[in-house]
């Protein structure tokens, strides 16, 4: 059976890789059901997309930002247009349900249509000079050409984070798509350019990571690089970004608790538990991989959350009535299977799953069955490691002291989750848990297009998607204007 054939755009074209490579992306649901043929790109494809990018900013940022604007408004109702479509292709190639999906093209839609309103909001501020007869002011201006590195679990949400806020801000962007998602990227791109995208604007570099990613990151001709990933990773593009100074925003890992009190709505805690836990299998850094429980529900929430996670029914995305679909590739699985054998080592009660889904209609796929861990401590791994699975432990706690403790005790700061009805816990909680997100009576997931997303400690560098992406993809430039027709110095003729 044939399968399309897709290539890199580069400066306006559809180009093959230069060396002629090709990576297969496979339907993580059904791994013989091959969606297409990618580029295996190199730093001679990245080279040429960054002189495209390069070529196509003199331009570019000359284009009035309420006019970039327009552009992202048309591509937002192309992208309504076709959110069906895109939604059932994302599945194909993710495995997330199509609930999920939909709503992914639907951030997509969103970020358009709100980033295009900041095309008449890239405001700087205006001051008073310390001398006379002189003006000052500042304005935001565009970095250049940004690399931008994204991953498989959101594939059209997060490069609409990164690409609409770059390009409304007068940007030139090379992208490099997940390798394991890279048609759900290339559909947004589409979009722009049906939308009336200026050739070069957006360049699409499809492969590996350390083949097109690193030679992306490291290229002396990007001045900014916005990655979303694991920290393992990140470390590594801060550190070869640092070479030549360029600004690096970084989104990565987290382990993310959901504390539920004495005093919470059980029901309401289970649905969000649900939710958080095995939403997107597991596979998102928001994705709830812990749940704090006080000990006055604890046994209760337990018995309550393993029935109910023990009838999900996990199977193809594409079947509406699937709740779990498939992890993305087998080294997901591994990841998974190694945690659970390491949560069992370390003395960890396995209540739920712990294996890998093999016969059947899951046999040509990676499947792997929602688990649950008790009895687990705040030590343990299973409690402080990032899974990127759909594997969830549980921790009992005496207090409210004791819980905020527990939860600002890993290396990550991504999302955190209070269930309680007491007014005065949840302020405490949004004052004392250390993360970027927190929730009062929701799940850790489902994040809004308008509000900042990113984390602290290992999660983030100090960077924001949504409101703060603006600041990443613009630079400040101070503005004196002098009209007293004489030489007027600052700091000295001002002394007096």
């Amino acid at each position: 059976m044939t399968h399309p054939t897709y290539h890199n755009l580069i400066g306006g074209q559809w180009l093959p890789a230069a060396g002629g490579e090709t990576i297969l992306n496979l339907n993580p649901a059904d791994h013989s059901d091959v969606i297409g043929e990618f580029p295996a790109s190199t730093a001679e494809d990245v080279d040429r997309a960054v002189a495209a990018a390069k070529k196509a900013f003199a331009t570019w940022r000359l284009v009035p930002a309420p006019k970039r604007a327009e552009i992202l408004v048309r591509a937002g109702n192309i992208l309504v247009q076709n959110k069906e479509k895109y939604a059932r292709e994302m599945t194909h190639e993710m495995g997330k349900v199509l609930a999920e999906t939909r709503g992914d093209v639907q951030e997509a839609i969103d970020e358009a249509f709100y980033i295009a309103g900041e095309g008449r909001r890239l405001f700087g501020i205006t001051t008073p000079s310390e001398l006379p007869d002189k003006f000052a002011m500042s304005v935001r201006m565009p970095v250049g050409v940004v690399g931008l590195i994204t991953p498989w679990n959101f594939p059209m949400a997060i490069p609409s984070w990164k690409l609409f806020p770059a390009l409304v801000a007068g940007n030139t962007c090379v992208i490099k798509p997940a390798e394991d998602t890279p048609l759900s990227t290339y559909n947004l791109v589409q979009a722009l350019v049906e939308a009336g995208l200026p050739p070069g604007v957006v360049n699409i570099v499809s492969g590996l990571g350390p083949q097109a990613g690193a030679p992306l990151v490291e290229h002396p001709g990007v001045r900014a690089v916005s990655f979303t990933g694991s920290s393992e990773v990140g470390s590594l593009v801060a550190q070869r970004a640092a070479a030549t100074f360029k600004q690096v925003s970084l989104e990565m890992g987290g382990k993310n608790a959901q504390i539920v009190l004495d005093d919470a709505n059980l029901d309401l805690a289970l649905d969000g538990a649900l939710w958080g836990a095995f939403g997107t299998t597991g596979q998102r850094c928001t994705a709830t991989s812990r749940i704090l429980l006080q000990k006055g529900i604890a046994a209760e929430f337990t018995e309550r959350f393993v029935a109910r996670a023990g009838k999900l029914k996990v199977g193809n995305g594409l079947d509406e009535s699937v709740e779990v679909g498939p992890q993305i590739n087998r080294q997901q699985i591994e990841t998974s299977t190694r945690y659970v054998d390491i949560a069992k080592r370390e003395g960890a009660q396995m209540l739920l799953g712990g294996i890998r889904l093999t016969e059947g209609p899951y046999a040509n796929g990676t499947f792997f069955a929602p688990t649950v861990f008790a009895g687990v401590s705040s030590q343990m791994r299973i409690a402080r490691e990032e899974v990127f699975g759909p594997v969830v432990a549980l921790l009992e706690f005496s207090d409210f002291d004791e819980a905020v403790s527990i939860a600002n005790s890993i290396d990550y700061g991504l999302s955190t989750s209070l269930y309680t009805r007491n007014v005065n816990r949840a302020f405490a909680a949004m004052r004392d848990l250390e993360a970027g997100i927190t929730y009062i009576n929701a799940p850790t997931i489902g994040a809004e297009v308008h509000l900042p997303f990113g984390g602290v400690k290992r999660t983030g560098n100090g960077h924001r998607e949504g409101l703060g992406a603006l600041d990443f993809f613009t630079t400040w430039k101070a503005v004196y204007v002098d009209y007293s027709d004489k030489l007027q110095r600052a700091q000295i003729d001002n002394a007096e």
